[in-house]
Formats: C-alpha cells, structure tokens, sequence
C-alpha cells in the first residue's frame, strides 16, 4: 500500500469554513515578459521561453501553469473562490529559471521588468494577493536598493537565489551587507526550488534520462535546501541577525526535524557552541533553535511531513497550493487538506493553512473569499 494512503486521516475533521492562506502559488508571466519590458539596450539578450499549451486537466485530474489565472488576476481570484482560497503568496514560474544566469546585469534588468509587472498584477486585489520580490545577488548594493524599491512596491519577501553561483558560497561574507538591510526592513528572505546552481540549470532536454529526473525531482532538491540551510545556520548567519527570517520554498517539510535533529546531535557530540570547542561553531544556540526562532518551510504534498506536524513545526511550517502548476490539488484543496492532514488538531491546522503565513509575512488574514 501507498505510503499516502496508509496516511489518511482517521478523523472526520470538517474544514469547509476554514479560512486558507496558500504561502506558495505561482503567477505565469506572459512568455514575452522580458522582450517587452527590459530596456533597449538589453532586449537583444532577454530570455526567450516557448509559448505555453492551453490550459487543459492532465491525467491526474489538475491544471497545466497555463490556467488564464496565471496571467490574469481578475480570473486568478475567481479560480481561488472555486478553491475556497482566500489569499495567495505569489512566486514567478519562468523567473525562477533566472537564478541561473550568468550576466548580473541581465539577470538585474529581468527581475527589475518581473517585480513590476507582479506590482500590477497584485494591485488588482491587494488584500488577497501577495507578491514576492525577485532579486539579483551579484552585486549587493543593487540587491538592497532593489529590496527596498519592491517593498516601496508592496512586495512582502525578497527571493534570492537557493543555490548561490559557485563563487559566491552562502559560507562567504559577501552577503553581510544584506542580511543587515532585510533584517532592518524586516523583508522575509525567500529560498525557492529550481533557482540557482544546481540541478535546475539543465531542466530541459533529456537530462540523462527518467533515472537522474527522478534524482532530481527528489534527493538533489532536497539536497540544496539542506546544504543552503546548514550554510546559513552553522556561519552564524541567524545569531548575527537575529531578527532576520527565512523561508525554504516548495522542497517540502518531511526531511527537516531529521535533518535539525542530526545536526543537533553532532554539535552536542562534538561541544561545537562551547568556547575551548576543538571544532568551534560561530553560534550560541543549537541548529533547531534557530530554525524555531528563525525559519519556516512550505509544503503541499507531504503526507510523510504532515505526520511529523504531530511534534514538530506547527509554528514553522505553511501550507500552499503551488497553484497553477500541475502538482496542485486545485480546485480540490480542502479535500486534500482533510484527506492528509486531517489528523492533526484543529488548532494545528489553523495555523498551517493560514496564521503561520499571516504572521510570518505580516499580512492581514483577509475576508472569506467569495463573502
């Protein structure tokens, strides 16, 4: 049997008037985006992305990221109302491919055309869709003042890169300078799948056949979030800003309380926080404690995971949708819900689907959509 399915609630939890909050749904900007907006100088280089099927069910009964909600939020707020979605936190779907490019200035001009056009994409109903920013980390200075304008522009996140260009390691003090401006801006920082070095370079093609797709898809995603997370927790990163947050997008939530817990245990083994420490650490506090303090994690289809919120994460972790793209349970996300986390007390669940985001965020829980 299915582990999925040998996971379903026993409980017969009613969620039909339970407010949701998805902490990571995707726009589909328009596949010419970055040939209409960047500059003149730059529109000879501007990505080129092949133009997407029409929206259709695929076999497993959810929607290709051609859903006219993509492109259209008038639509898009009509599809949450089918959904019983009440607000989204929104994250590009061609952009996330940008965190690959080698060209800083390029890489800049993009995300700058990007985070307006989600401004106007998000204007058109503010109190239910939530933008996060795209940004270059290539050159600091401009990374920050890119921060700044995109929270000037309503932006609630700064979404950097997962895994960084291999010469500028998260291990290296390159990033100071923004750790210091996000935590005084009090922007969240975002770290989604597929952005940087690493596997998701090479998505297209054949990509070494159905074996390393699936080593992708499962054990080198969650392996960058991993290595990125420990970069940033054992430099001391979160005990020098201590105010600042993180959030690991989309590479699920299952693999974390192992992770935290092995780390801990060997920086206990190994007197890692103590000052006459053979292998000393730049923190005060055990790796968890940080995670607790400091971060959270999204997930939407981790039944594995959703086990573990019995003990650990309720504080830390968010539920989503990953709406329009063709994992999504769209429109059946209660059903979902109640099918994989309905085990888990009612307390609990309100603040996965809805609390965890608004405060994380600092956003305003929002009517009922369709109220």
């Amino acid at each position: 049997m299915a582990i999925a399915e040998t996971l379903q609630s026993q409980n017969d939890i009613n969620i039909d008037d339970m407010l949701l909050i998805s902490a990571d749904s995707h726009v589909s900007e328009p596949e010419d985006l970055w040939q209409e907006r960047l500059p003149a100088n730059l529109r000879d280089k501007a990505p080129m992305f092949p133009k997407r099927r029409a929206g259709a069910a695929n076999t497993q009964g959810t929607l290709n990221e051609a859903r006219p909600g993509g492109t259209d939020p008038t639509y898009r707020v009509g599809e949450m109302a089918q959904d019983g979605v009440s607000a989204e936190v929104l994250f590009p779907t061609l952009g996330l491919r940008l965190y690959a490019q080698e060209d800083a200035e390029l890489q800049e001009a993009c995300f700058r055309a990007y985070n307006d056009w989600l401004a106007e994409y998000c204007s058109v109903a503010p109190d239910r869709l939530f933008g996060i920013s795209t940004i270059s980390m290539y050159n600091i200075d401009n990374a920050i003042a890119e921060m700044k304008r995109a929270r000037n522009l309503g932006m609630i996140g700064a979404m950097i890169w997962q895994v960084p260009h291999p010469d500028l390691p998260f291990t290296s003090d390159h990033y100071e300078p923004f750790w210091a401006a996000a935590q005084d801006l009090d922007m969240p920082v975002d770290l989604h799948i597929l952005t940087g070095f690493d596997y998701s370079r090479n998505l297209s093609g054949d990509r070494g056949g159905p074996l390393e797709a699936h080593r992708g898809s499962v054990n080198l995603k969650t392996l960058g979030a991993m290595n990125t997370l420990m970069d940033l927790i054992f430099t001391g990163v979160l005990d020098r800003y201590p105010k600042l947050t993180f959030n690991v997008v989309e590479s699920e939530i299952g693999w974390i309380p192992f992770a935290l817990q092995q780390w801990d245990y060997y920086v206990q083994r190994f007197g890692s926080v103590k000052p006459d420490s053979p292998r000393p650490l730049p923190i005060s506090m055990l790796p968890s404690e940080y995670f607790d303090r400091q971060m959270s994690a999204t997930f939407f289809n981790d039944p594995v995971g959703g086990k573990m919120l019995e003990s650990w994460g309720q504080d830390n972790c968010l539920w989503s949708t990953d709406y329009p793209h063709p994992n999504s349970p769209w429109p059946r996300s209660r059903e979902f819900l109640a099918k994989n986390f309905g085990h888990l007390p009612l307390e609990t669940l309100n603040k996965l689907v809805r609390e965890n985001a608004a405060r994380f965020y600092k956003i305003k829980i929002p009517t009922p959509v369709g109220a």
